[in-house]
């Protein structure tokens, strides 16, 4: 049974840990960046709040010592990359991506090798080894665009994302050669229970992510990155969402769009909260205290590696 007080007394260890975050990040020089798909509370303190893009655009702009980025590890490395003067941190090293996980750089790179008139386009959801063996990087909010750019007739070797390079290929008319990944979140949302529940909100609007399964894009009032969803969000008429993505950034679209609802899409397994990536929800406030107290665990890239992936990630973002 609940005592008389338990709940304040949780909002002010909260507050406490929050104040002593907000200390320390002045004292360290330190800038919090969060995904979207962060939790609540993380987003609620963090300076910055975006997508891949957002976040390796900023990373560049930002006059700190410290990055502290709540997000996965690629995300690390990316800022890493760009700022190598700059410490940064993640608040748990074992937030790693499952996308991410799936392209492993030494087959990636005989894969890269055995299509030598291929220019390969890499998603921005990779290690920086993979990066390395890369022309140019991409983002789920740039892809079309940066894939628009290079000539009709080259050769294109796109990975990991299958879900991703298969829409693009689908809006752009390429027959890019596609590596076989994917996003374990996004790639076990269920069309049937989306259907059903559209059924139940003839009103709403289905909002997809393109790393989700060709079916399920087919069924979308909108394909977009999760800055893109919000932006159609935040401007169309509609009331009622169902958000085809992983459910973090439900909390921004309420707190942009307070007057309109947003539901986050089923998954397969009806038992399991699946439209969350566990490794995204790995980051807590205490860990990230823990990060700034203790400055570390720090991400660190290798400089050889560093030096080959700046370069696909600087003509990204040139394109964009």
């Amino acid at each position: 049974m609940k005592k008389e007080g338990d709940n304040s007394s949780a909002e002010n260890r909260s507050e406490g840990l929050v104040e002593e975050i907000l200390r320390l990040k002045k004292e360290r020089n330190a800038v919090i960046m969060a995904h979207y798909y962060q939790r609540d509370e993380i987003q609620e303190i963090a300076d910055f709040i975006g997508d891949s893009l957002a976040l390796a655009r900023q990373a560049q702009k930002i006059d700190a010592d410290v990055i502290v980025m709540c997000g996965v590890h690629f995300m690390g490395e990316t800022a890493k990359i760009l700022c190598p003067d700059k410490t940064v941190l993640i608040p748990d090293p074992e937030a790693g991506c499952s996308l991410a996980d799936s392209c492993d750089p030494v087959e990636f790179e005989k894969f890269v090798k055995a299509h030598p008139d291929h220019t390969v386009v890499s998603y921005v959801n990779t290690s920086a080894a993979v990066k390395a063996v890369t022309d140019i990087v991409v983002t789920s909010g740039n892809a079309r665009k940066v894939i628009d750019s290079l000539p009709a007739d080259e050769k294109i070797i796109f990975g990991p994302d299958k879900n991703l390079g298969g829409y693009i290929n689908s809006v752009t008319g390429r027959e890019m050669l596609l590596w076989n990944g994917a996003c374990h979140v996004h790639d076990r949302f269920s069309i049937e229970r989306i259907q059903e529940m559209k059924k139940e909100h003839p009103g709403a609007k289905i909002l997809v992510h393109p790393e989700c399964r060709r079916p399920l894009q087919l069924i979308a009032d909108k394909v977009g990155s999760t800055a893109a969803l919000l932006e159609f969000a935040a401007n169309d008429d509609a009331q009622d969402f169902i958000v085809v993505t992983e459910s973090g950034i439900l909390f921004e679209m309420r707190r942009k769009c307070p007057g309109k609802n947003f539901m986050a899409a089923p998954a397969e397994d009806a038992e399991c909260q699946c439209n969350n990536c566990e490794y995204m929800k790995l980051n807590t406030l205490v860990k990230l205290r823990d990060c700034l107290r203790d400055m570390k665990p720090e991400i660190t890239v290798d400089p050889e590696i560093a030096e080959r992936a700046v370069r696909p990630i600087e003509r990204m973002l040139a394109l964009s």
